[in-house]
This record gives structure tokens, C-alpha cells and sequence, in this order.
């Protein structure tokens, strides 16, 4: 539920020097930070940190999704990394019947019968995460791959810690996962979300042995394994036994890419973003309205929050027109962003995500993979610009950034949380170089959300004047941060100056946070 206005939450950013980790999973940050103190860079770092995830939050992205990266280099050399999903070549869209009324999920397409682009195996698109990592540590690393995968081999052989935040999610969902049998066996005890241990020093975990030996099977073959080997056939075995539509050749055509980054100037800062089907050319767009649309004071008030919603409101209009995002739609935050500086001024920021929350929820059961559900991307109404069809890319809301601003501070930032990234992502950055706020001041500062439906929501935390100036813009309406669904997308970002790192995540959100190098211990 929404906080009480007599209530509020505060976290502390983590301030030090060295490398830094920011994450939705606090463990999965240390895994990266550990990598950091052996030596690794911040692309190490990332990589060990995203394979932790399959582990802490399995439900918001892993090997069975894809996302995006932004990855600058020491040398101030920018990089932008597209390893999202793509629809299988046998996609029929005949298969996707549209009925009467509107998708129940994050998008309100036009509905198809028995709801198949979103959930279950006709959900699944070609997966490419790990075709990502694959090419990041080929071009940026320094560690060896089987280092980088093996702590997420030893965190998945324990399993998923479960505690009241893990059973709340997996309740949420639990009606759907009961309905593939491997999930259900993975994520629902004796038929039901587990229980939260109650006693002092009893710990619970849910293993996936299934998913270790995969892991186990990446760590030794590397990266090209899952897209052409042993894996690869077992991937696509399991998926033709559940039905699925994805196929070896799939697999074995998928491509990451290496892309020239957006580079966005705003105002004294340059922000370095993803290009075409991401929410990078939106923020391009948010940003040029935002610059010519307010001159920043002393701090954010009436006319920049007013402005802000105003060139949001634009945007989205334009992106929903030429894009084929749709308006409207319902994001409780179905994604995981991580984001990392070294300390050679390398930063990564990469947002990974099954799409909606557990994905199709379908498992394959020999590999123990828990699939996205990246069909459900597609508008399944033809003629549309982002309509179904097979082998086409995913249109992605996802919008990690990296920026520089004017007075030398270097930022690697991200959110997920669907349609509200954007927002998300863009008044982080405002904050940060109109207003000069340190990063925990910044994750404080009461948010609004304007990402292409007829309201803004907005944080009743700020004043009746801005209130007033934003329901000039559009109608608002007002919702306190809460920890689940989070009206404001939850970010996790790390800045760095003058060799000191701070690194934060969402406030609300109780498991996200940052690890710095400095506070871990060397692995042996």
C-alpha cells in the first residue's frame, strides 16, 4: 500500500572510494563489487552481477531475457549494446487471434484469445542477454569468463533467499506460475508460495538445480554456448517439448550488437544513450523540450516540474505515434537495472528484464530456464508499426544511460518499471546537472510519472504551487511511493568525482542498494 503521509522512508547512498555497485538485490551488487576487488573492471563487474540476478531476482530478468547497455571506457570512448529479444522465425501471427477487449498486463494492446501472446510458450521470443554479456566481456574484460559466471553457479546451488519481499512477489503471481508445471515446482512449494521463516537465524532458500547445471554448463562452454552447442540444443529441445516456437536456428542467429551511442547534449552535461528500439530516442527528444522549456533555479519547483511533465507529454505523443508503443498500461516494475563505475572511471549502466513479471512464466524444464515473454512487445493488430511478424527486434522501454556533467561528475544510471523508466531516467538526470544534487538527494526528491496516458501521476510530497502548475499540464493524480506496484519506476545509479563513488538505489525499494570495492573483502 501507499506510505502514509505521516510516514516517510530514507536510504542511505553508499559513499567510497575505488569501484562501486548499484543494484535491485543488494547481494547481487556484492557479487559485482567482489569482482571489482579482484581486479575486474566495471564490465566484469556487470556481467557477475547480471548472472547473480537469475539467482536473487528471477523474476525481473535472467538468461532467458535480453536488455540493453551503455558502456564507457576509461579513455571517455562511449558504447551502446543492444542484446534485446527477437520474435522467433516461426512466428505465425495467425496464432495470436485478437478478441474482443484490451491485454491485462503492461501493455494495453488489443487481447488475444486465451491471452498467449503474454504468457505461455507462444509468449517466448529469442532471448539475447546472454549473447550480450557474451560480446561485452569479448571486447571489455579483463577476467575470465567461467570467474565471472562461477559465483552465480555457487548462489543458485543455495537458491533464492525467501523472505516476506520474495513471498509477496511470488504470490502476486502465483495463480499463473501453477500453471507450468516447472515453475510451479521451482517458485511453489507443495502448490503454494513459500513460507516466511519466522525464527530468529532460520533461513529459507528455493534451489533450482536445473538452473545451476545450466549455469555450470555456461561457465565451461562461455558465452557462444547458449546460442550454438550442447546448451543450445538442450535450450531448444526444451522449448519444442513445452511448445514454444523458438528453434536452434534461432538460437544460432541470434547477434548481439555494438552500437554508436545517442549522445544527447543538455544544457553543460552530455548524456550517452541507446539508439532505435529504446526508450533512448524518447529521452533525446524529453531532454531537448526540458532545455528549451525551463531555466533551472536553486532547486526543482513549479515551472521546472511543469516543464518537465510538458516535454514528456510530447515526446510520448510523438513516440506513440511513430514508435508503436501504445497508450496507456500498467508497469509494477518488471525489469532489473545494475549499474557500475571502477576505479579507472569505466562505467557500465545495463538494464536486463524477461519483460513482464516471471516472463511467460513458463520454465523449461531440462534447463531450468524461466523464459521472457517478449511477444507480448508486439502489437498483435496488423499494420501497425510495431506489429507481429517473425524475426523482428523488440521495441524496448528500457533506458540506461551514462552521463558527464558540466562540473566533471561521471554518472552510470537506469530504473526499471516499464513505461515509467523514461521519466524515471530523465529527472534523475535533471536533478543531478540542473540542480547540481548529490545522488541521495537526488533519489529523494519527490517524482512525477507522465509516460503517455491522459494523467501525471505525481508525489503528493510536493507543493500545492507545483501541484497546480502540473494539473495545468494534465490532470494529476496523486500517489505516495510505495514498495509495491512502485508508481515511479525504481532507479539504481552510481556517480563518481574525483575518485569517490556514490551509489544508491530507489528508497522504497527494501532489497536495492550499493556495494562498494572498498567494503568487501578480496576473494581468495
Amino acid at each position: 500500500s501507499s506510505l502514509s503521509p505521516n510516514r516517510s522512508v530514507h536510504k542511505a547512498t553508499v559513499r567510497a572510494g575505488g569501484g562501486m555497485v548499484a543494484s535491485q538485490h543488494r547481494d547481487a551488487a556484492r557479487v559485482g563489487a567482489e569482482v571489482l576487488a579482484r581486479g575486474g573492471n566495471a564490465v566484469d563487474a556487470a556481467i557477475a552481477t547480471s548472472f547473480a540476478l537469475n539467482v536473487f531476482e528471477p523474476w525481473m530478468s535472467g538468461i532467458g531475457g535480453g536488455g540493453l547497455m551503455v558502456i564507457r571506457e576509461p579513455s571517455g570512448a562511449v558504447h551502446a549494446l543492444d542484446c534485446g529479444m527477437a520474435s522467433p522465425a516461426a512466428l505465425d501471427p495467425a496464432d495470436y487471434p485478437v478478441v474482443p477487449g484490451v491485454a491485462n498486463d503492461l501493455f494495453p494492446w488489443a487481447a488475444v484469445e486465451g491471452d498467449r501472446n503474454v504468457t505461455g510458450p507462444l509468449a517466448v521470443a529469442v532471448p539475447g542477454l546472454v549473447a550480450g554479456l557474451g560480446l561485452a566481456h569479448e571486447r571489455f574484460a579483463r577476467l575470465g569468463w567461467a570467474a565471472l559466471v562461477a559465483p552465480s553457479v555457487a548462489l543458485s546451488e543455495t537458491g533464492l533467499p525467501v523472505d516476506w519481499y520474495a513471498t509477496m512477489m511470488i504470490g502476486h503471481a502465483a495463480r499463473g506460475l501453477a500453471r507450468w508445471g516447472a515453475t510451479a515446482e521451482r517458485f511453489l512449494p507443495g502448490g503454494h508460495p513459500p513460507a516466511i521463516p519466522l525464527a530468529p537465524g532460520v533461513d529459507s532458500f528455493l534451489p533450482a538445480p536445473a538452473l545451476t547445471r545450466t549455469l555450470r554448463m555456461l561457465a565451461e562452454d562461455g558465452a557462444e554456448g547458449f546460442y550454438r552447442g550442447r546448451l543450445a540444443d538442450l535450450i531448444a529441445r526444451d522449448a519444442a517439448s513445452v511448445g514454444a516456437r523458438l528453434t536452434a536456428d534461432d538460437l544460432a542467429g541470434y547477434r548481439a550488437r555494438m552500437q554508436a551511442p545517442l549522445e544527447i547534449g543538455y544544457r553543460t552535461a552530455t548524456i550517452w544513450a541507446t539508439p532505435e528500439l529504446s526508450a533512448g530516442p524518447t529521452l533525446a527528444d524529453t531532454l531537448g523540450r526540458m532545455q528549451a522549456g525551463f531555466t533551472p533555479a536553486a532547486a526543482p519547483d513549479a515551472g521546472s516540474y511543469a516543464a518537465t511533465a510538458a516535454a514528456l507529454k510530447a515526446a510520448y505523443a510523438r513516440r506513440l505515434a511513430e514508435m508503436g508503443d501504445v497508450e496507456g498500461g500498467r508497469s509494477i516494475g518488471c525489469t532489473s537495472h545494475l549499474s557500475v563505475i571502477d576505479r579507472d572511471g569505466m562505467a557500465v549502466a545495463l538494464t536486463q528484464t524477461l519483460l513482464s513479471v516471471f516472463g511467460s512464466m513458463v520454465t523449461l524444464p531440462q534447463t531450468g530456464i524461466l523464459m521472457n515473454n517478449g511477444i507480448f512487445w508486439f502489437d498483435p493488430e496488423p499494420g501497425r508499426p510495431n506489429s507481429l511478424g517473425p524475426s523482428k527486434r523488440c521495441l524496448a522501454n528500457m533506458c540506461p544511460v551514462v552521463l558527464q556533467t558540466g562540473d566533471g561528475r561521471l554518472a552510470a544510471i537506469g530504473a526499471s518499471g516499464g513505461r515509467r523508466i523514461l521519466p524515471a531516467v530523465t529527472q534523475l538526470t535533471s536533478f543531478l546537472t540542473d540542480f547540481g544534487m548529490d545522488l541521495e538527494t537526488a533519489l529523494h526528491q519527490p517524482r512525477i510519472d507522465m509516460s503517455g496516458g491522459p494523467a501525471i501521476t505525481a508525489d503528493p510530497r510536493l507543493p500545492d504551487d507545483t501541484l497546480t502548475a502540473l494539473a495545468a499540464v494534465a490532470p494529476v493524480i496523486p500517489a505516495h511511493c510505495a514498495v509495491f506496484p512502485h508508481p515511479y519506476a525504481n532507479i539504481s545509479a552510481v556517480t563518481r568525482r574525483d575518485g569517490q563513488c556514490e551509489g544508491g538505489s530507489e528508497p522504497v525499494l527494501p532489497w536495492g542498494d550499493a556495494v562498494a570495492e572498498a567494503k568487501v573483502a578480496p576473494a581468495a
